[in-house]
């Protein structure tokens, strides 16, 4: 079975095209293609509450596109979802309106809890399982927001979305209260759910962990991406893109983002993190295929 997601973040806008294979005791989930989009809505909408026009053409343009690949790939059924930028913007409703005009695509505008329980069905427990743990604690970086959950092996335990994201602090948009906030509700949970263990998702870890060369399945140890941080934090924005081969859309957000893991490890005394390179498309994969097996039970 075929299935499409697309997430309109707000540093890019993605499609995962995926196909679900049946044939062993789980069900196997293997990505045929991912298409990425640097249509940084979050420049528009955390400042200014609203996207602009040339970044609305950008999306719709973008949204047509998708429908074209998603028609050549034929899934059994897609799902489209938008996050924090959409979220915020005032014109969010106009936009949404321009899209299904244009393209026929369905966008929908999630929350954050809503953003949580999708992720949660990527099930990153059983990648982050060999530690024999019994908690973990999942955060998800985006451009706008950080989600992050506290999961077992049967259920989300509790989870929160918190308005700090690498977008927003570049742009000098999260106060210190914001980051007690985040602080205090971590230190509760880590302190709540023991032991417990941490699993990264978002494109920045990604890029931090394949720049760590560590082999997939190990864990990024605290102070290995506390050395990275201050390493790609050393060089400038022009340096970053020339010698280190950053994408322009990726090397200002970069170390924002690693200083929100580094952040959430530090306060909840999780000295490494898993990461399974999945994300919000991932989850919304995940959501379809459980749908169209209940359609069948």
């Amino acid at each position: 079975m075929k299935f499409a997601a697309i997430d309109v973040g707000s540093n890019a806008v993605r499609l995962l095209l995926a196909r679900v294979e049946e044939e062993s005791v789980r069900p196997v989930y293997e990505k045929v293609s991912l298409f990425r989009m640097p249509i940084r809505l979050g420049e528009d909408a955390f400042p200014h509450k609203r996207i602009s026009e040339e970044k609305i053409q950008q999306l719709v343009k973008t949204m047509m596109g998708f429908k074209y690949l998603m028609d050549a790939f034929e899934p059994a059924d897609h799902m489209a979802c938008a996050t924090s930028a959409m979220r915020e913007a005032n014109n969010n409703r106009e936009i949404v309106d321009r899209i299904r005009k244009r393209s026929g695509i369905e966008l929908s505008i999630i929350s954050g809890k809503r953003e949580a329980e999708i992720i949660y069905y990527n099930h990153v427990e059983r990648l982050a399982d060999d530690n024999n743990n019994v908690c973990h604690l999942y955060v998800d970086v985006g451009g706008g927001s950080t989600e992050i959950i506290v999961f077992d092996e049967d259920k989300i335990m509790e989870s929160r979305s918190f308005d700090i994201g690498s977008i927003r602090i570049q742009e000098g948009l999260v106060t210190r209260r914001d980051w007690e906030d985040m602080k205090l509700w971590v230190k509760h949970v880590s302190s709540r759910y023991q032991p417990i263990s941490a699993v990264g998702s978002g494109g920045n870890i990604n890029f931090l962990f394949s720049m760590s060369k560590i082999k997939d399945g190990e864990p990024f140890e605290y102070n290995k991406l506390k050395k990275l941080h201050s390493y790609i934090r050393s060089f400038t924005m022009e340096q970053r893109i020339s010698e280190l081969g950053i994408r322009p859309d990726r090397a200002d957000v970069i170390v924002p983002a690693a200083k929100i893991y580094l952040s959430v490890m530090k306060w909840s005394g999780i000295s490494e993190m898993f990461v399974p390179q999945m994300g919000l498309a991932d989850g919304i994969i995940h959501v379809l295929y459980s749908k169209h097996k209940q359609k069948f039970v």
